[in-house]
């Protein structure tokens, strides 16, 4: 299975919820509006007022700018599991050291007492931090999907101001489109021009 396939789908679930389903843009398109990807634009078959699909789940796969980002995301949300797993251990090592006096009769009442009620302490502080940093990790996950899912609505609008397509449906994966036309799969041109205007970003550093 592909590593970002999690990802892809959880891209999936918000372009489905951002729905990317794109009516025709009547009077109020602008004239001279360039869309990245030329070629793979001007390749597609479908004419205006066309009812033309993509899918969402190879854009997701093979948008650079989701797999960089993707990369960069998960490379965040492993230092913060290293770092919750790194705290568990070294809690779970006190408390087995402390298990493994308590058990040799090593300790008194007194210190046995004192040293578990230290030790609950540090669980309630650990399992705090615990639910602090799974959120920390949702949340860098969340503004990864908005962002991924912004710039491919982003683009697919800007695409149809110059292709003026009546709709532009999203499918997850071919299997889902029961019968077309092959010339309504607008999918290596939305790729195409993904991947184009993100070079062209990334060269005049407008990538955040």
């Amino acid at each position: 299975m592909n590593k970002n396939t999690p990802m892809i789908l959880s891209v999936i679930a918000l372009v489905a919820v951002i729905v990317l389903g794109i009516l025709h843009f009547t009077g109020g398109c602008k004239a001279n509006t360039t869309v990245a990807g030329t070629a793979a634009a001007d390749s597609v078959k479908a004419v205006a007022g066309s009812v033309v699909y993509f899918d969402i789940t190879r854009v997701a796969a093979e948008y650079d700018y989701a797999n960089e980002l993707g990369d960069a995301t998960e490379k965040k949300i492993k230092g913060i599991t290293d770092e919750v797993t790194r705290r568990g251990n070294q809690l779970q090592n006190q408390v087995n050291a402390f298990q493994n006096d308590y058990n040799k009769g090593n300790l008194t009442s007194f210190q046995a007492e004192r040293k578990a009620k230290e030790l609950q302490t540090k669980q309630q502080e650990f399992d705090a931090y615990y639910q602090q940093q799974e959120q920390k990790a949702a949340e860098e996950r969340a503004v990864m999907l908005n962002k991924i899912g912004n710039a491919i609505l982003e683009y697919v609008q800007k695409f149809n101001e110059e292709k003026h397509f009546a709709l532009i449906i999203s499918t997850q994966g071919p299997a889902t489109v029961a019968a077309g036309d092959g010339g309504l799969d607008i999918t290596n041109a939305i790729i195409a021009g993904l991947n184009e205007e993100y070079v062209a970003k990334k060269a005049k550093g407008l990538v955040e």
